[in-house]
C-alpha cells in the first residue's frame, strides 16, 4: 500500500476554506471600493516572470535568498514573482505609446518569497499594489500617500492607530555623498540603515563606522553638508505640512527610513501600527522614476505602494476592525419535505436568484429538522420548507434561525424580503 499524501499545505502558505476566503474577499472589497472612488483601474498578470526582471533592480537579499527561481523546459530561468512593481513597469513599458498618462492602476496579486514563516510573514501572500505612473509632481506624491491612509480609514481606523514615516532616497544619497561615501559605500550604508531598527545602537554604530568616519544621519539632522541636503529636507517637511492640510495629520519625517528595494529614487514612506500589541511596519512604498526605462525609452516617473494581506489582517484584528465576511453567504436555505420536492424547489430558487437572491437548495433525504440543523451549521440565516403545500398555496413560512421567529408570507413577497435582508 502506498503512503498516504499529507493534507496540510506546503510550509509557509495557506489554504483558504470558504470562511477564510470570505474574509479575504471582504478586505479586498474595501480596498477596491476605495481605489475605484479615486479613479484607479485594476489590472493583473501571471505570477511567472523572467528571472532577469528582478535581478535588474530588486534588492539583493530578495533575489539571492528569497525568490523561487527555476529552469523551465525551454532552459529559461523563471521566477515566481516576489513583488508586483517590476511587472507593472514591464507592462507600462509595453504599452507606453498608446496609454493615457498618468496611469492610475492597482492590483491584488499573490506574491512568493522563500523566507522563514513567522508572524506577519509567509512564503505566499496577497498584496495590494497601488501605483500612479507618468507624473513627477508633488501632487502625485500627496495623492498616493493620502490613498494609503484612506484605505486604512475605510476599514474604520483612526489616525491615532497608525503613523506614516516619510523620507527621501535623494536626501540620503546627498548626505552620504557629503559624508564622503563612494557609490558602492552608499549602497552598503543604505542596506545597513534598512536594518537599523533590528540592531542594537552599538552594533549599528560599529557597522556604520566601518563604512564611513562621518555619519550621514548627523548631516541630515543638522541640515548641513550641502545645499542639496537642506533643500531636500525642506521639501519633505513641506510635503508633511501639505498632507496635514489635506487631513492626513499623522505623517512624520524619519531620516532613517530607506525601504529595501534598490529601485526607489525619491520620496519613500512606510506605515507603522501605533498599538503596543502590534508594534510593526504594515506596508510602504515610494518613487521609482527610473524603473520603466530599463525596458527602453525615456524614464517615466512613478510612485506607489504595496500592502500585504497578512500584516493588514493583524492590524485590523489588533484594533477590532476586521470586516464582516458574510456578504456573499447564502441568505436562504430552501428545505424540501421529500426528494420529490427537489425539482420544484430548484425551479423556485431559480426565480429568486433571477431577482438577486442567494439561495441554497437541499439535495439530500434528510428530515426537515436535520435540514434546519444543516442550515445553522452552514451559517445560513433564513429557512423555508418548500413542497407541494407551498406550491399549491403560493405562501411560505420563513424561519429566522438566530431567533426561531417564523413569518408567513406570499411567495411573491419573498424576493423583496431577501433584497432588504430581513
Amino acid at each position: 500500500m502506498s503512503e498516504l499524501l499529507p493534507t496540510d499545505p506546503y510550509k509557509g502558505v495557506r489554504d483558504f476554506f470558504p470562511a477564510d476566503w470570505a474574509l479575504m474577499d471582504a478586505m479586498f472589497s474595501v480596498m477596491r471600493d476605495t481605489l475605484h472612488a479615486w479613479g484607479y483601474e485594476e489590472y493583473n498578470a501571471s505570477p511567472l516572470e523572467r528571472a532577469e526582471l528582478y535581478e535588474a533592480k530588486t534588492s539583493e537579499e530578495i533575489v539571492g535568498e528569497q525568490t523561487y527561481t527555476f529552469m523551465d523546459r525551454g532552459d529559461r530561468r523563471v521566477t515566481l514573482r516576489p513583488e508586483m512593481t517590476p511587472t507593472l513597469a514591464r507592462m507600462i513599458a509595453h504599452k507606453r505609446r498608446e496609454m493615457p498618462m498618468p496611469a492610475r492602476w492597482f492590483s491584488i496579486p499573490n506574491v512568493f518569497r522563500y523566507e522563514r514563516p513567522q508572524k506577519g510573514r509567509l512564503r505566499e501572500h496577497y498584496q495590494l499594489n497601488v501605483d500612479l505612473v507618468g507624473s513627477a509632481s508633488k501632487e502625485a506624491d500627496l495623492e498616493v500617500i493620502t490613498i494609503a491612509a484612506d484605505i486604512l480609514k475605510a476599514f474604520g481606523a483612526k489616525e491615532s492607530d497608525f503613523i506614516i514615516r516619510v523620507n527621501s532616497r535623494v536626501l540620503l544619497t546627498a548626505a552620504a555623498s557629503a559624508a564622503g561615501l563612494t557609490s558602492e559605500h552608499t549602497r552598503a550604508y543604505l542596506r545597513l540603515l534598512d536594518k537599523k531598527a533590528k540592531m542594537t545602537p552599538e552594533a549599528f554604530e560599529a557597522a556604520r563606522s566601518a563604512i564611513s568616519s562621518k555619519d550621514p544621519l548627523a548631516l541630515i539632522e543638522e541640515a548641513g553638508g550641502t545645499p542639496d541636503i537642506a533643500a531636500e529636507k525642506k521639501a519633505l517637511l513641506d510635503t508633511i505640512e501639505a498632507l496635514a492640510r489635506r487631513g492626513v495629520t499623522n505623517a512624520v519625517f524619519d531620516p532613517t527610513l530607506t525601504r529595501g528595494f534598490d529601485y526607489y529614487t525619491g520620496i519613500v514612506f512606510e506605515i507603522f501600527d501605533t498599538n503596543p500589541a502590534n508594534p510593526r511596519s504594515l506596508f510602504g512604498g515610494g518613487r521609482f522614476d527610473r524603473l520603466v526605462a530599463l525596458f527602453g525609452g525615456d524614464p517615466i516617473p512613478a510612485i506607489g505602494f504595496g500592502m500585504g494581506d497578512v500584516t493588514l489582517a493583524d492590524f485590523l484584528e489588533t484594533h477590532g476592525l476586521t470586516p464582516k465576511a458574510d456578504g456573499n453567504r447564502p441568505q436562504l436555505y430552501l428545505g424540501t419535505p421529500s426528494t420529490s420536492d427537489i425539482p420544484g424547489a430548484q425551479a423556485f430558487a431559480a426565480v429568486l436568484r433571477a431577482q438577486g437572491g442567494r439561495v441554497f437548495v437541499n439535495l439530500t433525504e434528510k428530515s426537515l429538522g436535520d435540514q434546519i440543523k444543516d442550515a445553522v451549521k452552514r451559517g445560513i440565516p433564513l429557512f423555508i420548507a418548500y413542497g407541494a403545500d407551498e406550491v399549491a398555496s403560493q405562501t411560505v413560512r420563513m424561519k429566522i434561525l438566530a431567533t426561531g421567529e417564523e413569518t408567513g408570507l406570499p411567495v411573491s413577497e419573498l424576493p423583496v424580503r431577501l433584497r432588504s435582508g430581513s
